[in-house]
């Protein structure tokens, strides 16, 4: 994050971009999809899908899908939660992940 908040960004692209296409659907776990905040406002936050999530299907462009890891995933996501803001009950980092 630019400013060490949920918020700032910054791609090769510039501060935000376009939106690619909408070809690939939230049909599966496993995607990768661009954050956004509305219409072509992408920048270099992405989530991944944990199931089928076909309502963010023309709002966020898929591209990509987990190849190997799954299980880590299914990991992170069932790690207990408190509180109303479901803050995980042990620190979930991701740390010598390597590099594409």
């Amino acid at each position: 994050y630019q400013r060490r908040v949920h918020g700032g960004s910054t791609s090769i692209y510039g501060e935000t971009f376009d939106d690619e296409n909408f070809e690939l659907l939230h049909n599966a776990p496993g995607l990768l999809s661009l954050a956004n905040s509305g219409p072509n406002t992408n920048g270099c936050q992405f989530f991944l899908t944990c199931a089928k999530t076909e309502w963010l299907d023309g709002k966020h462009v898929v591209f990509g899908r987990v190849i190997d890891g799954m299980l880590t995933i299914r990991k992170i996501e069932n790690v207990p939660v408190v509180g109303e803001k479901k803050v995980p009950r042990i620190p979930c980092v991701i740390v010598e992940c390597g590099e594409m």
